[in-house]
Order: C-alpha cells, then sequence, then structure tokens
C-alpha cells in the first residue's frame, strides 16, 4: 500500500534522528592518516622512519584484535587464576628471543648497528617497577594498553595518558637522584653463559612461569579455561576479529623483531612521554635541558628536533590509529562512545597514570620497553622487572573497587 505525505513525512524525520554509524569516516580517517602519516615520513625523514610507522600501526592492530593485555592478563591470574594471557606472554617472549639471538649475536644488519635492551638493576628498578605495577592497574591499562584502549574508543585511556606523561615528567626532573642508587651493572644473559646457554637459561625461565602459571590454575578450576572466541565473521576475522591470544604473541613478536631490525634496538612506548611532556613545559618558559635527565647527548637531541623525527612518537601515534583502525573494522563504533566515567574511576586512572610514568622512568621503560623488550634481549634487568611489577600489581587489584572498577 503506497505510503501518505504524512506517513514519509515521519519516516523521514524518524531517519534523520536516526543515531548515525560513524564507522565508515573512522576507517576512511584512520586510513588517511596512517598512509598519509607514512609518505610524510618517507619524504621528510626516511623510509625506516616512515616502516616503522606502520609497524607501530601493525602493533595497534593486533593488540586491539587480539584484545593482548598485560594488565588484564595479571589481573585475571591474581584474582581468578586464570594463567590464559601470561602463557601467550611467555610464548611472546620464547619467539621473539629465538628472533633477536642471532641479531643480537651479529650486532649489526643493515648498515647499522643493532642492540637489545640491557640495563642495570638496582634500587631504581625495583621500585620503578613495582610503582608501574600498581599503576597499570589503577590506570586499567600499562602503556601499550592505555594507547590502544584510546584506539579502541575508552575514554579513561586519555585521562591515564594525561597522568603518564606528567609522571614522566616529573621523573626527569631528579633522574640523577635514582641513577646514584645501589645497582650492578647490567646482566646479559648471552654475555654471560654464551649464545646458547643464555638462550637455553632463558627458555628454562619462561618454562618455569609456563608451568608454575599451568599448576596453579589446574589447581584452582581442574583444567585449563580458554577464551571462547565468537567466529561469527568467518573469513572477515582476519580483519574484524576477534583474534586468539597465540596469534597475538606470534604477530607482536614478530613486529618486535622487526624494530629491532630497523629501529636498531627493540620496541618501546613511554620515552616519547617523558619528550611529549619536556615539549609541552618548554611552551611555558620551562627549560627542561637543565634537568638531569636530559643531559644526554641522544636525548637533548630529540628535544631539539620536530617530534616526528622520534621513533618511539611516530610509533605511539600511529599504534593509537592502528587500534583505532582495528576498533571500526570490529564494530566497536557502531554504538556512541561513553564519555560519562565516575570520577573515582577518573582519579584512579590519573593517579594509575602519574605512578606509570614515574615508575617507567626509574625501571627503564615499561611492560613493552622492559619487560617484553628486557626479556626477549635476554637482560637480567627485563626479569627484574617483571617480578618487581608483578608484586605491585597484587595490591594494584586490591585497590581497584576503591576506584569504581569492577574486577
Amino acid at each position: 500500500m503506497e505510503m501518505t505525505a504524512q506517513q514519509r513525512d515521519v519516516r523521514a524525520k524518524q531517519a534523520a534522528n536516526a543515531p548515525k554509524n560513524p564507522t565508515a569516516w573512522i576507517i576512511a580517517v584512520s586510513c588517511f592518516v596512517l598512509i598519509g602519516g607514512a609518505l610524510f615520513l618517507y619524504s621528510r625523514v626516511s623510509w625506516q622512519q616512515a616502516l616503522l610507522y606502520v609497524l607501530g600501526a601493525f602493533g595497534g592492530f593486533v593488540l586491539y584484535q587480539a584484545h593482548f593485555g598485560f594488565t588484564s592478563a595479571w589481573r585475571k591470574f591474581i584474582l581468578y587464576r586464570q594463567g590464559e594471557g601470561i602463557r601467550a606472554q611467555m610464548v611472546m617472549m620464547a619467539v621473539a628471543s629465538a628472533l633477536f639471538l642471532p641479531l643480537l649475536i651479529k650486532g649489526s644488519i643493515f648498515g647499522h648497528s643493532v642492540a637489545g635492551n640491557v640495563h642495570e638493576v638496582g634500587i631504581a628498578v625495583m621500585i620503578g617497577a613495582f610503582i608501574f605495577g600498581i599503576g597499570m592497574q589503577l590506570g586499567d591499562g600499562c602503556a601499550s594498553g592505555t594507547l590502544y584502549h584510546i584506539g579502541g574508543g575508552d575514554t579513561n585511556g586519555v585521562v591515564t595518558l594525561i597522568g603518564f606523561i606528567a609522571g614522566s615528567v616529573i621523573a626527569t626532573t631528579h633522574f640523577d637522584v635514582w641513577m646514584r642508587m645501589p645497582h650492578v651493572d647490567p646482566i646479559s644473559l648471552i654475555a654471560s653463559f654464551g649464545a646458547w646457554g643464555g638462550f637455553l637459561l632463558q627458555l628454562v625461565l619462561l618454562a618455569v612461569v609456563y608451568y608454575v602459571v599451568t599448576v596453579m590454575e589446574k589447581r584452582r578450576h581442574g583444567k585449563l579455561l580458554t577464551t571462547p572466541l565468537e567466529h561469527r565473521h568467518g573469513w572477515k576475522t582476519i580483519y574484524k576479529g576477534p583474534w586468539s591470544l597465540l596469534v597475538g604473541a606470534l604477530l607482536l613478536a614478530l613486529m618486535n623483531v622487526l624494530v629491532l631490525m630497523f629501529k636498531g634496538s627493540p620496541w618501546g612506548i613511554t620515552s616519547a612521554f617523558a619528550l611529549w611532556g619536556a615539549k609541552f613545559v618548554q611552551l611555558f618558559g620551562v627549560d627542561p635541558t637543565a634537568w638531569a635527565y636530559w643531559q644526554d647527548e641522544a636525548k637533548r637531541q630529540a628535544l631539539a628536533n620536530p617530534l616526528y623525527y622520534d621513533t618511539t612518537t611516530v610509533m605511539d601515534i600511529s599504534l593509537m590509529f592502528g587500534a583505532l583502525l582495528a576498533a571500526a573494522l570490529a564494530g566497536r563504533y557502531t554504538k556512541p562512545v561513553q564519555w560519562k566515567r565516575p570520577t573515582r574511576m577518573t582519579i584512579g586512572a590519573l593517579i594509575g597514570g602519574l605512578m606509570m610514568g614515574y615508575g617507567a622512568r626509574l625501571a627503564f621503560g615499561c611492560n613493552i620497553g622492559a619487560y617484553f623488550g628486557g626479556i626477549a634481549s635476554f637482560s637480567a634487568h627485563g626479569w627484574a622487572w617483571f617480578v618487581f611489577a608483578f608484586l605491585g600489581s597484587l595490591i594494584g587489584v586490591k585497590l581497584r573497587p576503591y576506584c569504581a572498577y569492577k574486577n
């Protein structure tokens, strides 16, 4: 039956008032930023910088589609003895270690040097990692988690990032005080036990963690628990997700070795936050070069250069847009973003960010640069970071309910 003019007007008004689906626009904008950014970096900096920008986007895409979290994985084990996430991390470390090993032994590739993240172990690392562990639970995300959560439409991540930057700046003002604390020189498992000895010891340590987590989970539940995946997209799961944690672990290990090959050092995230904060305070006449952290010539040069010359900065930005693209393809933005959040959660996210920013500077990195990159580099510092950050998470998990989180 043909509609009357009045009915057509009603239908037209309903269509006009219906919520718009911004997915197509978000996909278009994400692709524009990622492709345009890569071309810009290729023309202004180098093809390596453009490639690293693409790798950052790839990392954000993987993190979102596999929901590969460090914070949530530790929390699930602490509270419920669900160890799937930690086991995936151990697999990721093992694969990355195997891929890192020949590069670290050779020490160069493509005409430039290659070095792992091997740092000293001391009071600063222990306290920094411990603080970071508390903060990642209060902020509801680690360094990589904060960035990919922002891309995924989690407004809480924006608050956490603000705290992250502020905490990083605060730590740089008296960085030298912490560096004078008692410590031992950097320890490399490869240097200490040889290539094969270090590699075997690394695998043993990873296997021990994997085994302990498995035993404790079986003791609680009688079996290993796995997260069921909704394969509702068929072959489109390739770009719509969700992906398994194991797939995420393998792809992130591959990504990190590619970063090592083209950057010369492993993937990192939080050094950019200190740089952003320093650039910000310069706008108000503050001179960060007077602070201890910026006395290093490479850091001073990064402060003097435009931000797009900083590899960590461009990878952090592309990570967020890679996650944004993944979220849009997965249908995340068919529902409106929730901007209103409990005040306690906002305060918790800000404090958590402050703690992570401060702790990451003390501990020579975060869950990516120190934990992932450190262990994959066969550094004792990476293992120390893991232990003390996990201890901090034990406390952070207990504090989460006070920040209105539902564990």
